[in-house]
């Protein structure tokens, strides 16, 4: 319950953050004139104050547990997404992500395995997984709402109704969901956390992959829609095609809640990292089901969703397992922060296509850091 209690506030943790334009970026330039590159910035500058609050989110958990900051996190994004509600100058809107920032740090996945990580210690694997199946729901549910919300309340009326929601649905859902007396806080700081040699070379490597990923699978979740319409699609088409991404991540981690117990992290790690690959491949090649390479794109995302609190939690223990992600989720949030100007300057440049083929290359070259990693930690073993 306490797993599906914090799972259910990253359907509109995600909506509301890396979603939030895919739908709503359009009509925002459309009616107050701004390009995207400068909305893109401005969720950038957004997701950058998130990786510098998360070091401290994950310390802070690891003292105290989740509860307070979790929750505090909420009540920040609520006027955040009134201030963008309420943005008719760049100054304003660019306050409205500074803001969205803080909360982000303290709202989305790697705060909450911090969480359960502090409930749960070493047998947090399988809430983990199902926390991952609830956020994986949020494009599905999200950017159809938002497209049927548009004609009705605006681009403005959305942001409101999402705002609400933080306060209204999530605050009270993480205040219940982690209630529960917490694990006695180890005493652990960033180097003792990172002080082992043998820990060193796969902390760094874990690092570098991780980075690879989210960099890669924020540029096409933020600009799906635009590279679907680039093919030659329309915003109907591409949502639809969208919707699949949900489902798919919901299938993978299903499938991980029961085999993958079996495996070691790392191995399923490889196996994500693959399946994303794959799926970037298909699209780059011009394959004509693009549904096919959407739904192993997501299948891998989703896998690695979990393998971003499972595999760490193994690696390190859940002693300095909140300093750790912490610690993981800064160049992460730094990644995420790029992605939107990565992937509209490499849009507007060398154009979808070339966009996607590039991607590809990237994630091919991620898998074999991945297993390059499975190698170190068959060796450590």
């Amino acid at each position: 319950m306490v797993a599906s209690a914090l799972g259910a506030t990253q359907i509109f943790g995600f909506g509301s953050t890396y979603y939030l334009l895919g739908v709503l970026g359009a009509p925002i330039s459309a009616e107050t004139g701004w390009p995207l590159t400068f909305m893109s910035g401005a969720q950038s500058a957004g997701m950058l104050v998130a990786g510098l609050v998360s070091p401290w989110v994950g310390r802070t958990i690891g003292k105290q547990g989740g509860r307070r900051v979790r929750a505090a996190g909420f009540v920040v994004r609520g006027p955040a997404l009134l201030v963008l509600a309420l943005s008719r100058h760049k100054p304003v809107f660019l306050l409205g992500w500074l803001l969205m920032g803080l909360g982000m740090g303290s709202c989305l996945y790697d705060a909450a395995f911090s969480s359960l990580g502090r409930l749960f210690g070493a047998s947090a694997r399988s809430a983990i997984t199902t926390i991952t199946l609830w956020g994986g729901f949020a494009s599905t549910i999200c950017w159809p709402l938002s497209a049927a919300l548009l004609p009705i309340v605006g681009w403005r009326g959305i942001c409101i109704t999402y705002g609400l929601i933080q306060l209204v649905f999530s605050v009270p859902l993480v205040l219940w969901g982690l209630r529960g007396k917490i694990r006695p806080a180890p005493s652990v700081n960033v180097r003792e956390a990172l002080l082992e040699p043998r820990d060193t070379s796969i902390y760094y490597l874990v690092m570098a992959t991780f980075v690879v990923i989210a960099l890669t699978m924020s540029v096409v979740y933020i600009h799906l829609i635009e590279l679907l319409q680039a093919r030659g699609l329309g915003l109907a088409a591409a949502v639809s095609l969208g919707a699949l991404i949900g489902p798919s991540q919901f299938a993978a981690r299903f499938l991980d809640l029961v085999f993958g117990s079996r495996h070691h992290p790392a191995r399923t790690f490889l196996v994500a990292l693959v399946g994303t690959a794959l799926g970037l491949c298909l699209f780059a090649s011009g394959f004509p089901y693009l549904s096919v390479a959407i739904i192993m794109f997501a299948a891998g995302n989703g896998i690695y969703s979990i393998v971003r609190g499972s595999l760490p939690l193994v690696l390190f223990g859940p002693e300095k397992f909140p300093t750790i992600v912490g610690l993981l989720a800064r160049p992460g949030y730094i990644a995420y922060a790029l992605a939107p100007s990565v992937g509209a300057v490499l849009i507007e440049v060398v154009g979808a296509q070339r966009t996607v083929e590039i991607l590809a290359l990237a994630m091919i070259c991620n898998v074999g850091l991945a297993a390059l990693l499975c190698v170190l930690v068959r060796s450590r073993a």
